[in-house]
């Protein structure tokens, strides 16, 4: 399952940097599924959702950081655990029940992301 940032984040940044799949953004920003991806253009995400990698997206959240979930594999590929868990000092990056997936799943999501 992707990993989401509960509103007990305090906004200190720690988990930015360390997600390799940069699905992680402050609060308000807009962001792009192009962002340290390979996507490009317009794209059918592995959940059927359609969209132009390159075209901003809405925020998700305006007050603390979040994580896109189409873009979070759990650092599945990269390290052997989240790194917005390992290094966030409040505990606040957690499993996102709404988005469970299984590791094959977050195999091929980072194959997919990373062509």
């Amino acid at each position: 399952m992707a990993i989401i940032i509960t509103d007990e984040c305090i906004n200190c940044g720690a988990c930015e940097p360390e997600c390799p799949n940069n699905a992680i953004y402050e609060a308000a920003e807009n962001y792009k599924l192009s962002d340290g991806t390979t996507l490009s253009g317009n794209v059918v995400l592995p959940n059927g959702n359609e969209l132009n990698a390159d075209e901003d997206q809405e925020a998700i959240d305006d007050e603390v950081y979040f994580i896109v979930a189409d873009k979070c594999t759990e650092c599945i590929g990269f390290h052997d655990e989240p790194q917005c868990a390992a290094v966030c000092p409040v505990d606040c990056c957690v499993p996102d029940e709404e988005n469970e997936e299984t590791e094959a799943q977050l195999t091929a999501k980072k194959d997919f992301l990373h062509k």
